[in-house]
């Protein structure tokens, strides 16, 4: 998805941007009780941080709810920008480049239309998934595949110093072949990760998992998490209780940042199904310097990624003569 090139964010990151996985002592694990070494973890995270998605525009003429990327939680390493988006044509998002990351785009409703400028085009329908390797340099469009609203999550994911300049690459899913699992009244699709026993095939550069969860009334579910990872909880539809059973319910469009721990309990007390996903990564705990769809570890990389798209060089060859159709 377009962000507007005239941004210019430096991160460095410290406990306000990243949340730090802390040692888990033995006598913490001694206190734990047996009910809680059975849900799979001994340590569970507790939201550390929550912030409502709030309506902008993006693209042309679309609408998004931002939660990471804007200033409540800019960054979140490595993730580096969660958008609900909202598009029904004319709308959309038409040529646009980016470089230095990873997009996850996650249809809820409709279908997104893809092309770039290397003659790849596809589209992806409720339940898809489009993970994009941007790398060294892309341009592309994403457009709404049909009449009426086109609903989706996509997710910016950065790569480390040594992928930033590799070239692009896709990996597509179909629907009806992400794996999911169900116990008990909870039902998950594994885009990447594992869960209830069930691993996802999809690679991923910056180790990542990637669960959207549908809990019905009156269920509870534990996941583990990697202690070293940062972790999220985007809510979708319905609202549910995080990390601890004493907490408020937490209702659509929040964004939970989780502290440390290896594991999040949620239990569902209302009347209608709850959907979230469940987004933890590893961090890679290098500078961040972005400018809109540029994402590098230095100014001066920067500027030359400005050069080479505007000179249409170093991975940016194309752009000088490719439009989307």
């Amino acid at each position: 998805m377009r962000v507007s090139v005239y941004r210019n964010f430096v991160f460095r990151l410290h406990p306000a941007t990243t949340v730090k996985a802390r040692k888990i002592t033995s006598r913490t694990r001694n206190i734990m009780s047996e009910s809680d070494q059975s849900i799979g973890f001994s340590a569970p995270r507790l939201v550390a941080k929550k912030v409502l998605a709030k309506l902008q525009h993006e693209g042309q003429g679309a609408v998004v709810r931002r939660s990471i990327g804007r200033s409540e939680l800019k960054f979140l390493d490595p993730f580096l920008m969660l958008d609900e988006f909202s598009v029904s044509p004319p709308a959309g998002f038409p040529d646009h480049p980016h470089r230095g990351f990873e997009t996850v785009t996650y249809m809820l409703q409709g279908g997104i239309t893809h092309q770039d400028f290397a003659g790849r085009k596809g589209t992806i329908h409720t339940g898809d998934v489009q993970w994009m390797t941007a790398g060294r340099g892309i341009i592309h469009s994403e457009m709404p595949a049909g009449e009426g609203e086109q609903k989706g999550l996509q997710l910016w994911i950065n790569l480390s110093s040594r992928d930033k300049m590799i070239e692009p690459g896709y990996q597509e899913l179909l629907s009806h072949d992400i794996r999911t699992a169900e116990k008990d009244g909870v039902e998950v699709r594994i885009i990447a990760g594992k869960s209830m026993g069930v691993q996802s095939p999809v690679y991923t550069r910056t180790p990542t998992m990637y669960l959207d969860f549908t809990m019905k009334p009156r269920t509870q579910m534990h996941q583990s998490i990697p202690e070293s990872w940062n972790g999220f909880v985007y809510i979708i539809e319905g609202e549910g209780v995080f990390g601890k059973q004493s907490s408020s319910p937490v209702t659509a469009h929040h964004v939970l940042v989780l502290g440390p721990g290896d594991g999040l309990s949620v239990w569902n007390r209302a009347s209608t199904p709850v959907r979230f996903v469940l987004i933890a990564g590893q961090p890679i705990n290098e500078p961040v310097v972005q400018y809109g769809p540029f994402v590098m570890n230095t100014q001066a990389e920067i500027d030359r990624t400005l050069e080479d798209y505007h000179y249409s060089k170093n991975g940016f060859e194309m752009a000088k003569y490719w439009r989307s159709q």
